[in-house]
């Protein structure tokens, strides 16, 4: 396959959809940005894309909560086609507002009957936190790789198709009311870890885990971003496609040694796994 295709999936209320558009274009992917309503009359197919995007923004403006309408429209408008798409073995990807999408129907964690079982709720600080966290990645399973402070990683299996070839700490951009995650019990957090589907964790600059404003909502286990058990769907409160490029970063007049943005390569992965399996 040369150019995986791309769903980036619209709605009122959608404001990220170019930026991520441009994400996937960058790493070699063909991108549709694809009205929902399309997909609900036909006029446009799921079954016809090999990765769906759901990016940022505030779909019909929160109303109900972030997320929760579109993701009613998914579960009783699309389900099925939805189904089809994820046993094909194709690939989801959900940033903030998209991330929301996906947990409240039930996409993630992820279970056979959809069903609900964890949440984005509004922040413990009360309010919208837009600014730059540092976020702890799945350690690698490359001998070869070394984080951005010059230690070496120890050697654990990344699950994530998205999380490859990430260094231990990447710097992105959050912008939320409604970002802090939560489970509906122990039981699902601790499946979560034992899965290993916590994906994304906020931390400091160093891979610490502390507390705010280093973690921006007061995520459970500092989460920031999570999958499903087979590591193809993944779901993260951070906007990677708002820095794809260096001079994206707040310091890039002070960077040495890079040419991209600590997000492109979570895009890269997706595309290049498209090409080899689908």
């Amino acid at each position: 396959m040369k150019k995986p295709k791309v769903c980036v999936l619209r709605a009122a209320g959608t404001n990220c959809d170019k930026e991520t558009a441009f994400a996937f274009l960058k790493v070699g992917a063909s991108t549709e940005l694809t009205h929902i309503n399309s997909l609900i009359k036909k006029e446009a197919f799921l079954e016809e894309f090999h990765i769906l995007a759901i990016p940022g923004g505030f779909t019909y403006g929160d109303d109900a909560g972030a997320g929760k309408i579109l993701a009613n429209e998914l579960k009783s408008k699309l389900i099925e086609d939805l189904k089809r798409f994820i046993a094909a073995g194709k690939l989801i990807i959900g940033i903030c507002n998209g991330f929301q999408v996906l947990v409240k129907s039930g996409l993630l964690p992820g279970n056979s009957g959809f069903i609900q079982d964890a949440s984005l709720i509004i922040n413990d600080s009360g309010k919208f936190e837009d600014r730059w966290v540092f976020l702890k990645t799945p350690r690698q399973s490359f001998a070869s790789l070394r984080t951005p402070f010059g230690r070496q990683d120890a050697q654990t299996q990344v699950s994530c198709v998205w999380a490859k070839d990430l260094p231990e700490v990447i710097y992105l951009p959050v912008a939320h009311g409604e970002g802090k995650f939560v489970t509906g019990d122990k039981q699902i957090l601790e499946r979560l870890k034992k899965k290993n589907q916590i994906v994304f964790q906020y931390c400091d600059e160093k891979a610490n885990r502390k507390g705010y404003p280093y973690n921006p909502n007061g995520s459970l286990e500092d989460i920031a971003g999570i999958c499903d058990e087979t590591g193809r769907i993944l779901g993260l409160m951070p906007h990677p496609e708002r820095h794809i490029d260096f001079y994206q970063h707040p310091g890039w007049t002070h960077i040495r040694g890079k040419s991209k943005g600590d997000g492109l390569q979570i895009f890269r992965n997706g595309v290049e796994y498209a090409k080899k399996q689908l």
